[in-house]
């Protein structure tokens, strides 16, 4: 559907959002099978395709120096051979997962004869909001039609066309095995202001999903009229507590540091207890330091770690996404779990100790969407956690926390058998 076929912008929100309302109603009754067939059609044809999915991503790659990607950026937006058929072969994984729509949650049989129901339901209309990487537009697709939900995919300028390239080839897929093609819509506008049309449209948008920027997900949270799941931040925490096994710490460390600097789940900062400090702060700052990791300390820090600078309040609150950790030592375990509280941002963090009293604490009393005893923050996935595909990390509390796969985004409701009871 093109923009130019409407008078203003606003209408044809309003049109986009009217039809996956309907494609939702439809799509509810789509069984598990035929969504299923339309994800593996999909996943043949985007191999099909390949050519004419890499000529549209060139024009992506062409017009990227004119959005000033850096050389990281430009690399997620390309798709090579081998992403594209990373790419079809996450829409067959997807068909592997188990249908969550219709699965009974639990059920019970009261006194008088009636048979109550607790069913999962899609959530209906998702309007996505996400950065420039083409293999999310087909990761969304996927997930939201799969639980069963119509989907308004609201993707990044920079992947425009490779975006269009894998829609055009889902929507074509969907109408072949009886899932309305309008169950698929990508925006065919990059004006911002589409995003507060759709933003404002609660009566046909049922939850909208950001994933990018905090500035954006903090534009959507102030504006949308209907539920977001979101997280603002993930500055993730790794505590290495008096019981710690030093050699794991260090493992553990490293790799939620440095196995991938610029994700949620990566570590920003390293909280060690007063007892270990002397003894693992030294060796830790070598091993981040062959990693070309620049450490922001307190005193302690800085008396312990050669090279390390002083840390400030802001640090302690920052999600670096780069090569910078703040580092912090704490007297005591309840002092490790109050900073965290504090500075954190409910994302994922993680205790190594062998005192099964202290982990026990830490997981009861950190308030996070995910808490790691003695294992890496990157863990924090849902594929990682075997839910397969997910649509993005939450750090909320209503209605989805942690990775939100195909369970998160359906509701319930109750369905009820009886016999002609009356009350």
């Amino acid at each position: 559907m093109s923009i130019a076929e409407f008078h203003d912008l606003s209408q044809y929100c309003l049109t986009v959002a009217e039809r996956a309302k309907s494609a939702a109603a439809k799509l509810a009754q789509v069984s598990g099978a035929n969504k299923n067939a339309w994800l593996r059609h999909s996943a043949e044809q985007i191999r099909a395709r390949a050519d004419e999915i890499q000529e549209a991503n060139r024009r992506d790659l062409e017009a990227a120096p004119g959005y000033a990607l850096t050389e990281a950026q430009t690399d997620r937006l390309r798709l090579t051979p081998d992403r594209i058929e990373a790419i079809a072969r996450g829409l067959e994984e997807v068909a592997l997962l188990p249908d969550p729509v219709g699965e009974v949650i639990e059920s019970s049989r009261r006194p008088n004869g009636l048979e109550i129901a607790k069913v999962r339901v899609p959530l209906g209309v998702v309007f996505f909001i996400y950065e420039s990487r083409p293999n999310v537009t087909a990761d969304a697709a996927a997930i939201c039609i799969k639980s069963g939900n119509a989907v308004i995919l609201r993707g990044g300028k920079e992947a425009a066309h490779s975006s269009q390239a894998l829609v055009e080839i889902l929507s074509e897929q969907a109408a072949l095995v009886g899932i309305p093609s309008e169950a698929v819509q990508l925006v065919a506008t990059n004006d911002r202001e589409a995003v507060g049309h759709f933003l404002s449209l609660d009566d046909y948008i049922d939850v909208a999903i950001p994933r990018g920027g905090e500035g954006l997900i903090r534009r959507v949270t102030a504006e949308a009229r209907m539920p977001v799941i979101k997280h603002f931040a993930g500055n993730c925490h790794v505590y290495v507590d008096a019981a710690a096994d030093l050699d794991m710490a260090e493992r553990l460390t490293v790799n939620s540091k440095c196995q991938r600097l610029g994700v949620c789940n990566a570590a920003e900062s390293l909280l060690v207890h007063a007892d270990a400090a002397a003894e693992f702060l030294p060796r830790i700052g070598r091993a981040l330091a062959a990693h070309n990791i620049e450490i922001r300390g307190d005193e302690k820090t800085c008396e312990l770690i050669e090279g390390a600078g002083a840390a400030t309040e802001d640090d302690y609150y920052a999600e670096y996404l780069g090569p910078i950790i703040s580092v912090k030592v704490a007297p005591s375990l309840d002092e490790a779990i109050a900073h965290i509280n504090r500075y954190g941002s409910h994302h994922t963090d993680a205790i190594v100790t062998r005192d099964l009293f202290a982990a026990r604490r830490f997981a009861a009393e950190v308030d996070s969407a995910a808490v790691m005893v003695n294992a890496s923050t990157r863990f924090n996935d849902g594929g990682e956690f075997g839910l397969g595909a997910e649509i993005g990390i939450s750090t909320d509390k209503f209605h989805a926390r942690g990775p939100c796969g195909l369970r998160e985004l359906t509701s319930y409701k109750y369905v009820v058998y009886g016999d002609g009871q009356v009350r």
